[in-house]
């Protein structure tokens, strides 16, 4: 296929039929790699269920911690999956084979997010399930809410992790990338301390840090029984950031690693 067909194909529209058969694809490599199923869907549950015993007595400190945490774990382990199996997609030379068909970059983008968003609900039903109903999670909120600020959590992960393996050379550049993106996000977000309760300048960063959000709306659900107007900034603040990252990906993902 000549250069111009590759350049047209990339800036083309997004397609659903393209779209899906990506989705379709990523789920059938993930279904051959029962570790990679295993990290996605029961580590968060394993973290989650530890926890719990770390304070079996202290319940109050595990429904203020366990509620933030059904927030990050799916971040965590969202970012580091994507970011990986996207560069391996790269390094092999799939993705460049997969970018010289009629297949734009928003079409591959797009395909990862719904595929990764997909296996993110099932983590996220678990994760919440287990601690709402099995290891007596109290919130005063609806549990649904719950699961919806997880499964934007998870969804956020998978975009970081979109972008940031554009910038890795190799799968250990890619966990590389978790300090610089991740770690910041989880000593700022609220979890340690109270926002603000930090150093004025330590407390305007973690403002702009999508994290931070994802702490706030599952402290609102842990807080309140009805939906307060900042649990829906939290939530909107959170799948904005996602749908930018996701945006950003789709405009700095390379064919191959130099």
């Amino acid at each position: 296929m000549s250069s111009t067909s590759v350049t047209a194909a990339s800036t083309a529209p997004l397609s659903p039929a393209r779209t899906l058969a990506t989705a379709a694809r990523v789920l059938r490599q993930l279904a051959h790699d029962p570790r990679t199923v295993a990290l996605l869907l029961l580590i968060p549950v394993l973290l989650i269920t530890l926890l719990r015993y770390v304070f079996d007595g202290s319940p109050r400190t595990f429904d203020s911690t366990g509620a933030s945490l059904l927030g990050i774990f799916p971040l965590i382990t969202m970012f580091l999956v994507t970011s990986i199996a996207t560069l391996r997609e790269r390094t092999s030379g799939t993705l460049e084979r997969l970018l010289s068909m009629p297949l734009g970059k928003g079409d591959l983008i797009a395909g990862y997010a719904l595929a990764f968003g997909a296996v993110a609900v099932l983590q996220s039903l678990l994760a919440t399930g287990l601690s709402v109903w099995a290891l007596g999670l109290d919130v005063m909120g609806s549990p649904w809410l719950l699961l919806l600020v997880a499964l934007l959590d998870a969804l956020l992960g998978t975009a970081l992790g979109l972008f940031v393996s554009a910038f890795a050379a190799s799968e250990f550049q890619a966990v590389q990338f978790m300090p610089a993106v991740i770690f910041p996000q989880l000593l700022l977000c609220g979890l340690f301390i109270p926002r603000d309760r930090m150093a004025p300048f330590l407390e305007a960063v973690s403002h702009v840090l999508p994290m931070s959000y994802a702490v706030d709306g599952m402290n609102q659900v842990l807080h309140h029984t009805d939906v307060t107007g900042d649990f829906v900034r939290d939530i909107l603040i959170v799948a904005g950031c996602a749908l930018l990252v996701l945006a950003l990906g789709a405009a700095t993902l390379r064919r191959r690693t130099a």
